[in-house]
């Protein structure tokens, strides 16, 4: 099996991903919300196990550094593989939205785009994580979205904020792990020779547009000067992004409007009778006055 941008194995893993969720929606279509419940749960809890299982196989086996960094979760899918089982039981439509839009979005960038199994130097070595790669990656995509197919939870677009929002507050939960992992020693967050380097581990662009990376600078191209300079100190008026703050216009420009689509999937009907609602209010009002 080897993984490469639009050969053989990429539509492969796509069409599985697509058929699986397909054929999961058929099989409990017609079943309790109890038992979809408890069906769906154990796909969150499957993949909570496995991330932590990961260090039994390579390349974290045959890497102990490795093996103690990865085993935190430290970029978006990893933090919420942490946390969509303990949000799955959640009564708050607002974490329910918060686990459909950021769920389905980043699940099918990471399918559509899966940059991680592509960027592995031994991919016949590693097949077991690239296996543990795409099972992570569809089950964040697959149960938010299995939860709306099958009724358990409508989003909401008055809701569609949660994405942008719940995101950044990923991005601190993010950055707490990376910290913590730093004063503990398991990573380098910081060269302390080089204040402007973004050190180990950004995936998630907390820290920053990477070196020669586009996707970055598309995302910095939404960042107020403001938050790339050193506003004070010896280094004042220098380049350098605030870690999370530099984020913040591109979550809500981007993420918004793609949010605000795909609850359109589930929620145009509402958002239909109140655009309806509020155009023949506006009528009346303007009638009124004239």
């Amino acid at each position: 099996m080897y993984i490469a941008m639009f050969n053989g194995w990429y539509f492969f893993w796509l069409i599985l991903s697509a058929g699986a969720i397909a054929a999961l929606y058929f099989l409990l279509r017609r079943q309790s919300a109890a038992t979809q419940k408890a069906a769906l749960f154990g796909l969150l809890a499957l993949g909570f196990v496995l991330h932590f299982t990961k260090v039994f196989y390579p390349p974290y086996s045959v890497d102990e550094a490795r093996m103690l960094r990865d085993s935190w979760f430290v970029n978006i899918c990893g933090a919420n593989i942490a946390l969509f089982p303990f949000f799955f039981w959640s009564k708050n439509d607002r974490i329910k939205d918060y686990m459909f839009y950021l769920g389905v979005i980043s699940g099918l960038i990471a399918l559509f785009y899966p940059q991680e199994p592509i960027a592995k130097v031994d991919q016949y070595g590693e097949q077991l994580d690239i296996l543990r790669f795409y099972y992570h990656h569809w089950m964040v995509l697959a149960v938010p979205l299995l939860v709306a197919m099958l009724g358990l939870h409508r989003p909401s677009y008055k809701r569609v904020l949660c994405a942008p929002t719940g995101l950044l507050l990923l991005m601190l939960f993010i950055i707490l792990n990376q910290i913590f992992q730093s004063e503990l020693g398991y990573i380098p967050l910081r060269d302390a020779d080089d204040f402007f380097g973004i050190g180990y581990k950004n995936t998630s662009y907390i820290w920053g547009p990477g070196t020669n990376d586009a996707i970055g600078d598309f995302l910095a191209m939404f960042t107020p000067d403001f938050f790339k300079t050193v506003p004070v100190g010896q280094y004042a008026g220098q380049e350098k992004y605030w870690p999370w703050f530099w984020l913040i216009v591109p979550v809500y420009v981007l993420v918004t409007p793609l949010a605000f689509g795909l609850c359109m999937i589930f929620d145009h009907k509402a958002f239909k009778e109140d655009l309806k609602g509020k155009k023949l209010h506006l009528q009346e009002t303007i009638a009124s006055i004239l």
